[in-house]
């Protein structure tokens, strides 16, 4: 027996209702439409969010409109502070840090995680830190230190 050679099991191939075409039909006078009304009449309905002339809920909502971008980074924080706290000594690498438990590594992007580097806190060893974004303030303390910051590209 072959694939196609199946018969149907019973009761799936059900003959589709025809409604309206008299009392022999079992579906007469308003054909399964219910008494009066807009739903009832022939192109009768009305369109998808309509709510009667209420102010439908997207118009009341605006907030929850807008557009997501598909193409957004998102960077995983750490700030000056956080490297001093750690108390690294050596190069300071985003792969480091996720190891660390310093940043979650949540936001992986296509090649691993995204680190910025905010300015919060102070600094007193030098680091070279290694990170994907770096903020003016955090350059310039790293820097004071006597380090220096890399951008990964």
């Amino acid at each position: 027996m072959k694939q196609h050679e199946l018969p149907a099991p019973k009761g799936s191939n059900k003959n589709r209702k025809r409604v309206g075409r008299g009392y022999g039909s079992g579906s007469v006078k308003t054909a399964g439409r219910g008494q009066k009304g807009q739903k009832s009449r022939s192109g009768g309905g009305v369109r998808i969010g309509f709510e009667g002339g209420q102010n439908p809920l997207i118009q009341r909502m605006p907030f929850k409109r807008g557009f997501t971008n598909r193409f957004r980074v998102e960077y995983e924080i750490i700030n000056v502070g956080d490297l001093e706290r750690l108390g690294l000594e050596s190069d300071v690498t985003p792969e480091l840090l996720v190891s660390l438990g310093a940043v979650a590594g949540r936001k992986a992007a296509v090649d691993g995680v995204r680190v910025k580097l905010l300015g919060e806190g102070e600094i007193t060893r030098p680091l070279n830190v290694a990170v994907h974004k770096a903020s003016a303030g955090a350059r310039t303390k790293i820097e004071a230190a006597g380090g220096r910051v890399e951008v990964i590209s």
